[in-house]
């Protein structure tokens, strides 16, 4: 039987505006294309400093332990569970929607006795039931969502969620893996003890790495560890040995990725971060005001809304799929779904880093408008 001739496969061009990945820049895909190296080869070792030093710029933070791990965001959360659970410890983990289900089940793998503080999908948690909860009993670690990529909800009062957690003896874990390089995540100025990402959305750098960035309390509970982490891919006390001055083998880095990772973050501090949140801003509020001007209803509350994602509610008169559909097949545009509780309900509309332009929100109001009037 003679094989079968594959066709070289060449990807369609897209305008990404959904809740990731989102488009990369042109430098950024060129630094894909560089030639592979090793992964302790002088060169590759310099990147990797920058990177450390870039990704503390871009958290705003000075921890030491702060590195990509190898992987998506969902490594991230992970790494960020994993190494700071133990079986039998108890964790409170805030769900304001999807990926607080995410690190409701992943606590739960690594043998935590999880408690849970849920909202409905789009809105954000109290601080008072949060201090409530948190009271109840002695809990390892707090873990709650910055921006809820399923819903468009931005949770606020970060700093003051750290301040209870820490008054209760708790590690504060925060997912920023839609706000990084979109919405100020300011580990340090918050107290924020464990914060971790993803390469692909505000950061705008090929999807396949997790920036993390873990504070002095979560180095001291990784240190004094009685058994060893539930991942041994994802372990930090071992991963952070390859990233830091011994260059210990761990595992193989996905250089390339770093690559683009390395260039991505070089465009943030190009911009800098002031600019770039402001720009976020600027292009989600135009979008909500033709969102609006077009009779139809976002999701979340203007003062929770998150800059990176919106989430607007499909018109009965529409067909969630067939619009998507469109969208992508005349325009070339891809949005999100909804996800979970919310499936069918909802569109995710995400402007993200270099996907976060003024043009693109033109485009695509101009789309919906054309798409929703010829029913």
């Amino acid at each position: 039987m003679e094989p079968k001739p594959f066709k070289a496969f060449k990807a369609p061009e897209r305008i990404l505006l959904g809740p990731g990945p989102s488009n990369m820049p042109a430098s950024v895909s060129q630094a894909l294309a560089m030639p592979v190296i090793g992964h302790l080869d002088p060169a590759f070792l310099m990147i990797m400093d920058e990177v450390q030093e870039m990704l503390r710029a871009t958290f705003q933070t000075k921890n030491k332990l702060t590195i990509p791990v190898s992987g998506t965001g969902s490594a991230g959360m992970e790494a960020a569970l994993a190494n700071f659970i133990e079986p039998g410890d108890r964790v409170l983990i805030g769900v304001i929607g999807y990926f607080g289900e995410r690190m409701v089940t992943m606590a739960g793998r690594y043998g935590a006795t999880v408690d849970r503080i849920e909202v409905p999908w789009g809105q954000v948690l109290d601080l008072g039931e949060v201090e409530k909860a948190l009271a109840k009993n002695k809990y390892k670690l707090l873990a709650v969502v910055h921006g809820e990529t399923s819903s468009g909800a931005q949770q606020p009062s970060i700093k003051e969620m750290a301040v209870m957690a820490h008054k209760h003896g708790a590690l504060f874990v925060l997912d920023t893996v839609a706000t990084l390089g979109g919405i100020p995540v300011e580990v340090d100025a918050r107290d924020v003890d464990v914060a971790f990402s993803g390469s692909q959305k505000a950061i705008s750098a090929a999807p396949g790495l997790a920036p993390i960035t873990v504070g002095a309390r979560g180095e001291e509970i990784l240190n004094k560890r009685k058994t060893p982490v539930g991942s041994w891919y994802l372990s930090l006390s071992e991963v952070q040995k390859y990233w830091g001055k011994e260059r210990t083998y761990h595992h193989t880095a996905p250089i390339q990725l770093n690559y683009a990772l390395h260039e991505a973050l070089r465009l943030v501090a190009e911009e800098g971060l002031e600019a770039r949140f402001a720009r976020h801003q600027r292009n989600a509020e135009q979008l909500w005001k033709g969102l609006e001007e077009l009779d139809m209803e976002l999701l979340v509350r203007r003062e929770h809304r998150m800059a990176t994602v919106t989430s607007v509610k499909v018109p009965p008169s529409a067909s969630h799929d067939l619009v998507k559909k469109r969208l992508l097949e005349d325009y070339g545009i891809e949005i999100g779904a909804g996800l979970g509780q919310l499936k069918g309900q909802i569109w995710r509309i995400g402007l993200m880093g270099h996907s976060s332009q003024r043009k693109y929100v033109s485009l695509v109001l101009a789309a919906l408008r054309e798409i929703l009037a010829s029913g």
